[in-house]
């Protein structure tokens, strides 16, 4: 069946294996507003050289001359760039392609499996390269990205995408990590889509959380008791034991989204993650991830990064940029108010008027976290 995009975002219908190729060949001699990917047109050069192509969009494709001639000039063709990633990509990575080739009894191969190669050649050519070729083919893997991310996300209700924010620094011994976890495993058997940054940490625990959800709590304390041996992503053995619990306890019910940066590549994404939306831009992916959870965002402690991210998110929820405003949980009274006074200084400016709209709260109680997101959806 075909993937139509009938959204006002997008009106072309997308194509992107050799049987829907097929089939559409078959119905007409003219094809208008269609986006093709990744398909080599060679074995049916006869067919299409016969029909006439508009307003057409070929990504990737292997276009035989007989071919080119067939499309109109409003038709536009983007090929495959030479790097080691598809830049015209139609899915979000899953931690199987992304971490293809790496042996946890080999640690060595994390740094040549896909991810590791993808990185190793994004600081060969420079972060920020002005080689333009390769800027592009960056730009065009990041467009794919987004929007394989709009269609995952379609399935869901926008009140139902919830954030949790955090720390990469969050140990897997730490308490925090465990209660972390265990809001995420609530409210993903809620049936929130839990989302985060995708790394480690607090970020990790999110889809530890996720990928619990309808097992008992003793499980999943054990689980993170098999992790502590390797409490820090710096530690050798943390993303083997990460894939050690994902093979003792398998799962494939339950869905959570990652969605991390290759300029912080010496993070490992967490393999918790079912889906990840990895990016070459930071920016994009940090506006993405704000923009996305429109159920709530949960704020567990975190230092420079997360406080940014505080004040992107109270912007938005200000000037209500996507129609209502979300609400703004705080785990953690003590770091919060003392160690990184940022609530505080929130309630002030929105008792002055200098914010407006804000749904604040704060808690070290996991039900109260949980408690607030699900008041929100219910409204």
């Amino acid at each position: 069946m075909f993937n139509a995009k009938t959204t006002e975002r997008m009106t072309y219908i997308e194509i992107d294996s050799p049987d829907q190729l097929g089939v559409l060949l078959q119905r007409g001699s003219r094809i208008n507003q269609y986006v093709f990917r990744n398909l080599d047109f060679t074995p049916v050069t006869e067919m299409a050289a016969n029909r006439i192509f508009t307003d057409c969009i070929f990504l990737g494709c292997t276009l035989p001359e007989p071919v080119r001639e067939a499309l109109g000039r409003s038709c536009l063709i983007f090929p495959q760039i030479d790097v080691p990633y598809n830049v015209h990509r139609s899915t979000l990575y899953s931690p199987e392609e992304l971490y293809a080739g790496y042996d946890p009894a080999h640690p060595e191969t994390q740094s040549t499996c896909y991810d590791g190669r993808v990185y190793s050649h994004y600081l060969e050519q420079g972060k920020t390269t002005r080689n333009l070729r390769i800027t592009l083919a960056r730009s065009l893997h990041d467009h794919s990205i987004s929007d394989a991310l709009h269609d995952f996300l379609g399935s869901y209700d926008e009140r139902r995408l919830v954030g949790i924010m955090g720390g990469h620094g969050l140990l897997r011994t730490d308490a925090a990590y465990r209660k972390v976890a265990r809001i995420s495993k609530q409210l993903t058997e809620a049936g929130y889509l839990m989302i985060s940054g995708g790394g480690p940490g607090a970020m990790e625990a999110t889809h530890l959380g996720a990928w619990f959800a309808d097992r008992t709590d003793e499980e999943l304390d054990e689980a993170i008791e098999l992790l502590r041996v390797a409490p820090s992503f710096r530690d050798e053995g943390w993303l083997a034991t990460a894939f050690e619990v994902r093979q003792r306890w398998p799962q494939e019910r339950y869905e959570s989204l990652g969605v991390p940066t290759w300029l912080y590549g010496h993070e490992p994404a967490t393999p918790f993650a079912t889906h990840i939306a990895k990016y070459f831009d930071n920016s994009i992916r940090e506006d993405g991830i704000l923009t996305i959870a429109k159920g709530g965002i949960i704020y567990s402690p975190g230092s420079a990064g997360t406080l940014q991210e505080i004040f992107q998110d109270a912007v938005q929820n200000h000037y209500l940029s996507f129609g209502y405003a979300s609400p703004m949980v705080f785990l953690d009274s003590d770091y919060w108010t003392t160690q990184m006074p940022v609530y505080p200084l929130l309630e002030e400016l929105l008792s002055k008027g200098r914010y407006k709209n804000l749904i604040l709260s704060l808690s070290d109680d996991e039900s109260d976290v949980i408690a607030e997101i699900r008041k929100f959806t219910t409204k």
